[in-house]
């Protein structure tokens, strides 16, 4: 009996773990194709920034609606509770700021850079993620770890190589300056959140969440304000909305929770395989979608860069 309720555990898991890589993966690799999609005649019809307000709004709520379950199933305790000192909100303003600049430049981004492109440049991350880590958090690094960021700078390049043009690469400089800044404000906010959260592990990650996001909800508010007031005033706040701008809205906000699902009920591996798959099944999708021309060095590409994470989660394990 206890083999057999050890083998329902194991089945258990490893359905959970199939359900949240699979989820990852769709999530990830259509991330690109809808903010592609989204546009019309080359250009969003509707504004970016109501669209990255709805997307904190609709984080926010599932943070909420997360925690009104806890509460329902423990009641609420000093972890759980909402209310927070001002000295624990502070904090959030700055990495809200900083996702909310990133988030604003994934859309521009594609001004440079088609859809698969972007997948294997937006890895950058990864390496600024990393440095910042070093500095920041003053953790080491393996030396499998830094032969990996080497490795994906290799790969990222030769993805992006052009046989076919007068350019070597088909990313433009713009396009790659932008994925750099992506990265390092990626990478800052990423470690910059983590230091707050891990400053008090008790507290439940959903209360943190839901204050970070309602930073962005303000941060996202000022930018209608400043860069899309008259649009929104004339045209309407859902001015060029399509049903693909509301499943890219959707998809951003699950995205994040995709995420912390992977963090609580799977491992690291989980997200290299996803990752990995994303790059390539963005590819397929946009030859058919956007006449994207699958060549051999983006193969070559995407294939280094899946090793070199492959590697950078190894890396991490030996550390």
């Amino acid at each position: 009996m206890a083999t057999l309720g050890g083998h329902s555990i194991d089945r258990a898991k490893w359905k959970r773990k199939s359900i949240v890589t699979l989820a990852l993966t769709v999530l990830t690799s259509s991330q690109a194709i809808l903010i592609v999609w989204s546009k019309r005649a080359g250009k969003y019809e509707y504004s970016v920034t109501t669209a990255n307000f709805l997307v904190e709004t609709l984080k926010c709520a599932l943070s909420l609606a997360a925690l009104l379950r806890i509460w329902g199933n423990e009641g609420v305790t000093d972890d759980n509770r909402l209310s927070s000192s001002l000295d624990e909100v502070i904090v959030f303003p700055i990495p809200a700021a900083l996702y909310l600049v990133k988030n604003l430049l994934q859309y521009y981004i594609f001004a440079y850079v088609d859809a698969p492109g972007y997948q294997i440049l937006k890895n950058l991350n990864i390496i600024s993620t990393g440095v910042l880590y070093r500095i920041i958090l003053k953790k080491k690094l393996s030396e499998i770890q830094w032969a990996a960021f080497i490795l994906l700078c290799a790969g990222c390049t030769t993805a992006q190589l052009n046989p076919s043009s007068d350019h070597v690469l088909q990313a433009p400089f713009q396009g790659w300056m932008m994925a750099i800044v992506m990265a390092l404000l990626s990478g800052f906010a990423g470690v910059y959140t983590e230091a707050i959260i891990k400053k008090r592990p008790s507290r439940n990650i959903n209360v943190q969440n839901f204050w970070l996001y309602v930073f962005g909800m303000i941060f996202n508010a000022v930018a209608i304000v400043i860069q899309d007031f008259d649009a929104v005033m004339n045209k309407g706040f859902f001015h060029g909305y399509s049903l693909i701008t509301v499943l890219m809205i959707v998809n951003h906000a699950l995205s994040g929770i995709a995420v912390s699902m992977v963090m609580k009920y799977a491992d690291n591996i989980v997200k290299v395989y996803s990752t990995s798959v994303a790059m390539l099944l963005t590819a397929l999708v946009s030859v058919f979608l956007f006449g994207f021309h699958l060549s051999l060095a983006f193969f070559l590409g995407s294939t280094v860069v899946s090793v070199s994470i492959y590697l950078h989660s190894i890396g991490k394990l030996q550390r």
